[in-house]
C-alpha cells in the first residue's frame, strides 16, 4: 500500500524498408482498432533495470536463469539475423533499445479495465534508449502515442505472411498491424536509428516489476485523484508508490497536468528517474532476493528480441549500462505539437525539424543539455529536493561547452521532479 513520506531536507531520416509482399486491407482491417486506452509504464528503463540485476544478482545460480528463462516470450525482428551471443563483458559499442507498452486487456486478470474484444492492441507507450559508442551517456527518448508518424511496410501480426502498406496514422497502431517487429521498423524509420533490441510489457508486467523493486518514491505538487486510473493520493508529498498504484499513476492523465498525453509523459519521468537511481542505490543493487523477483518479473513480463533475449547479452548490456552517471542518462520527449487539420485533428503532429537536429546529435553520441528541465506543465523540479553527495571515487561530470537543445521537453536521472497533479473530473480517453 502507498504510504506519504515527508520531504527531505545530422542525421537524415532513414531509407523506408520494403520488404515485399502484397498489400493486406487497409480500411476494413484498420475499422477493427479500438478506442486506444492511455497508460503509462516504468518500461523506460525496464531493458537496463534487468540487465544490471542480471549481473548484480549472478549469484542466485544457474537454477535461478534456467527458471526466469522457462517464461520468456521472444519475438524475431524484421532483417534480425542469428548469431553467437557475446562473451560475459562489456558490450561492444553503442547500441539502441526500444521498450514497447502493450495497452492488450488479454490475460491481465481485469487489471486496466474490462474490454470484450482484446483482439486488438496498441503500443501506447514507446521509448528508444540509446547508449552511446564510449558508454558515457545515454538518452532515453519518449513518442506520444498519438504522434502521426510513417509507418512501414510492415509483415501483419496475423500469421498469414501478406503485408500492410505504408500508411501514414498515429504511432501506436504499428503493434496491431505487424506486432513488435513492425514497431520496431517505424521507431526506425523516424529516427534514423538501427534498433539491435526490443522487448514489450503489459500492464501485469508493470505492476509485478513495480512490486519487485519494492516500490518507488514519487513527489506530486497536490492531492490526485483520477477514478479512471484509479490512483487516489490525498496530500501533496513523496510518496512510495507500488504494483497497481504505480500503475494507476502512470497511467494517469486527467490526474496530471493540462490532462494531455504530452503533460502525462512529463509527469512519468518524474517516476522513471526516481527509478534509476532507486536500481542505482546499493539498497537494491546488494538485495539478491530483490534482484532476483525483479529480474523473474520482467522476463515472465516480456515479450523479447531474440536478440535481446540471453542471459550474456544482457549481463553485456548491464556492465555497459550500470556505471554512466546519473547526469548523462537523459528523457527526452520527442518534439511534436498538438491541433491541426486532416489527419492531424485530435494528434500529435511531430515537429521534425527539431527532432531532426536532437536526432543528429543522438546519433553522433554528442551529451547535450536540455534549455530546460521539465515542461513546467507536467512536472517541476522539487524544492525540497535533497543535496547530492558527491562519490568520491567516480570522476566529476561537467556539462560546461555541451550543445544546448531548445523545444525538447525532459530530464536528467539526476533530476528530483515533482508532478503537477490535480483531482480529475474529466472524461475517459
Amino acid at each position: 500500500m502507498s504510504e506519504l513520506q515527508p520531504q527531505p531536507e545530422m542525421r537524415s531520416r532513414s531509407e523506408l524498408r520494403v520488404r515485399g509482399g502484397s498489400s493486406a486491407p487497409g480500411l476494413a482491417r484498420h475499422g477493427r482498432l479500438r478506442k486506444a486506452s492511455p497508460w503509462g509504464t516504468i518500461a523506460k528503463f525496464v531493458a537496463a533495470a534487468l540487465a544490471v540485476i542480471l549481473v548484480s544478482g549472478a549469484s542466485v545460480g544457474a537454477i535461478a536463469f534456467n527458471s526466469i528463462y522457462s517464461k520468456r516470450t521472444v519475438v524475431v525482428l524484421v532483417g534480425e539475423t542469428e548469431g553467437p551471443p557475446p562473451q560475459i563483458g562489456a558490450i561492444e559499442g553503442g547500441f539502441n533499445i526500444l521498450i514497447v507498452g502493450s495497452d492488450t486487456r488479454g490475460g491481465q486478470y481485469g487489471i486496466g479495465g474490462d474490454v470484450a474484444d482484446d483482439s486488438s492492441v496498441l503500443n501506447d507507450v514507446n521509448i528508444l534508449l540509446h547508449v552511446s559508442q564510449d558508454q558515457t551517456n545515454a538518452v532515453a527518448i519518449s513518442f506520444p502515442r498519438d504522434m502521426v508518424v510513417g509507418i512501414p511496410e510492415c509483415p501483419w501480426d496475423d500469421g498469414s505472411g501478406d503485408t500492410k502498406g505504408y500508411s501514414t496514422e498515429p504511432i501506436n497502431v504499428a503493434l496491431y498491424y505487424g506486432g513488435l517487429p513492425c514497431v520496431v521498423l517505424t521507431v526506425e524509420e523516424l529516427t534514423g536509428l538501427p534498433i539491435q533490441f526490443a522487448g514489450m510489457i503489459t500492464f501485469d508486467g508493470v505492476v509485478d516489476m513495480s512490486d519487485a523493486i519494492g516500490g518507488v518514491d514519487v513527489c506530486i505538487t497536490a492531492p490526485m485523484y483520477d477514478p479512471y486510473t484509479g490512483i487516489d493520493l490525498p496530500t501533496a508529498g513523496t510518496w512510495k508508490l507500488s504494483g497497481f498504484n504505480a500503475l494507476a499513476f502512470l497511467r494517469s492523465r486527467h490526474g496530471v497536468g493540462d490532462g494531455s498525453d504530452l503533460t502525462r509523459i512529463s509527469s512519468q519521468q518524474v517516476y522513471l528517474s526516481s527509478l534509476v537511481r532507486t536500481l542505482k542505490s546499493q539498497d537494491t543493487l546488494g538485495d539478491v532476493k530483490k534482484l532476483y523477483n525483479l529480474a523473474n518479473a520482467a522476463v515472465s513480463s516480456m515479450t523479447l528480441s531474440s536478440s535481446l533475449a540471453d542471459v550474456s547479452t544482457m549481463v553485456s548490456i548491464a556492465l555497459a549500462l550500470k556505471n554512466i552517471p546519473l547526469e548523462r542518462v537523459t528523457f527526452v520527449q520527442y518534439p511534436g505539437n498538438t491541433g491541426g487539420d486532416g489527419i492531424y485533428a485530435g494528434k500529435v503532429r511531430p515537429d521534425t525539424a527539431t527532432g531532426d537536429e536532437m536526432m543528429a546529435l543522438i546519433a553522433a553520441d554528442q551529451p547535450f543539455v536540455l534549455a530546460e528541465t521539465t515542461d513546467g506543465r507536467g512536472s517541476t523540479i522539487d524544492p525540497n529536493a535533497p543535496v547530492a553527495t558527491p562519490d568520491p571515487t567516480a570522476a566529476p561530470v561537467d556539462n560546461t561547452g555541451l550543445p544546448v537543445v531548445e523545444g525538447v521537453k525532459g530530464q536528467t536521472a539526476a533530476d528530483y521532479t515533482c508532478s503537477i497533479t490535480q483531482v480529475s473530473s474529466g472524461d475517459e480517453d
